[in-house]
């Protein structure tokens, strides 16, 4: 399964005022694992960007002066997310923008349902955390995700650590490592590599050390901090 996590920027907050995206970032996840690969756009807007929005992403005119047009880069974005399943927290404020460039191009009003489709995340944590703040600060707070570096909004930055709120808020773990990397740290699979049971008799036996106890403590206190004290193994 193909999913593409996506934010967006823009000039204001309404595309119906002529407002405009000036900036796209998407993140893979593909079968609920991050790929590392990205795409990430600047776009020329041709207009000038609200005081409001500015103050929100810190992104001025004078930067995107020499930026593409969304016209030059949609068929590299489209490339991008077709046939995946779009991730995105308040999805009717995204799609809804791109859908407006959508139609300047001549491509229709809703032209993106065409390429994708679309898991509004904040849709689905109000219903998994009814009467309580959802937005992506909140959620970060919630799940235990770094956000420390979100001074300013950033569509590839909020797009990563969406990915991360995701996989956390459906279940999966985002840096819970059991590959091969563990084989060559103490308490790590490889501990258990060489371990033999006996045909006749007794198994052998690998009980865990103290550290690797500890080391079990701190995990699983990790996964119930994030999951909102719904770990299983407490």
């Amino acid at each position: 399964m193909r999913q593409i996590v996506l934010d967006t920027e823009t000039t204001g907050l309404e595309p119906a005022a002529g407002h405009r995206i000036i900036e796209i970032g998407c993140v893979e996840l593909v079968n609920r694992k991050l790929t590392g690969r990205h795409y990430h756009q600047y776009i020329q807007p041709q207009r000038e960007i609200d005081e409001g929005a500015l103050e929100v992403h810190g992104i001025t005119p004078e930067f995107l002066a020499d930026k593409p047009v969304f016209k030059d880069v949609f068929k590299d974005f489209i490339a991008y997310v077709d046939g995946a399943q779009l991730i995105i927290h308040n999805a009717p404020f995204d799609v809804g923008f791109l859908n407006h460039e959508f139609g300047m191009l001549g491509l229709g009003e809703k032209h993106l349902e065409k390429y994708c489709t679309v898991l509004d995340t904040l849709a689905f944590a109000r219903k998994k955390h009814p009467g309580q703040k959802n937005n992506l600060d909140a959620l970060c707070k919630r799940y235990g995700v770094d956000n420390s570096t979100r001074d300013l909004h950033g569509a590839l930055l909020d797009s990563e650590i969406l990915a991360d709120v995701y996989l956390l808020m459906t279940g999966g773990q985002t840096n819970l490592a059991l590959s091969g990397q563990d084989s060559e740290q103490e308490g790590g699979l490889g501990a258990f590599a060489n371990a033999k049971v006996s045909r006749t008799g007794t198994p052998n036996i690998i009980r865990a050390n103290a550290h690797e106890l500890k080391q079990h403590q701190k995990k699983i206190e990790e996964i119930n901090n994030a999951s909102g004290g719904e770990c299983m193994w407490k």
